[in-house]
This record gives C-alpha cells, structure tokens and sequence, in this order.
C-alpha cells in the first residue's frame, strides 16, 4: 500500500481515468466494426467525418496512440472509396 497521500491520490485518480478510457476505447472499437458493416456509399461518406473527429479526440486524450488514429482514418476512407 501506498504511504504518501499524494500517492493514494494518484491510485484514486489512475483508477478512476483507466476506467474512463476504456470506455472511450470500446465506445470508438464499437464505432469502427458498426462503421465497417456499412454498405451504402452515401451513408459511410456522412458518417465518416463523426467518427474521424471522435479517433481525433482520442488520440488528442491519449486514449489510443495519434499513429493509430490516422491508420484507421486512411483505412476507413480507403473503405468509403471503394464502395
């Protein structure tokens, strides 16, 4: 067990924002599987901004690595051009 308080309060803290980006983390991985299955061009291309500006907010948050937001960018814009 921690002896400082301030390290108690990072575990608190440390908890606390784990559990918050792991949610973040699902709520995107959920995003881009429902974004793959799309099939209508006109659907993907409205759709693609929301779910580029949520990769970016994530990578802005440390939630997931800035390289891995722009790897799934690229692939779901190669996606939406080829339908």
């Amino acid at each position: 067990m921690a002896n400082h308080k301030s390290s108690i309060k990072r575990i608190r803290t440390n908890d606390a924002r784990r559990l918050s980006n792991r949610y973040y983390a699902k709520t995107m991985r959920n995003a881009v599987k429902k974004f793959r299955e799309l099939t209508e061009k006109t659907e993907a291309a409205e759709k693609l901004p929301r779910i580029a500006s949520l990769l970016d907010k994530l990578a802005k948050r440390s939630v997931i690595h800035k390289n891995k937001a722009s790897n799934l960018k690229s692939k779901l814009t190669r996606m939406v051009n080829a339908l």
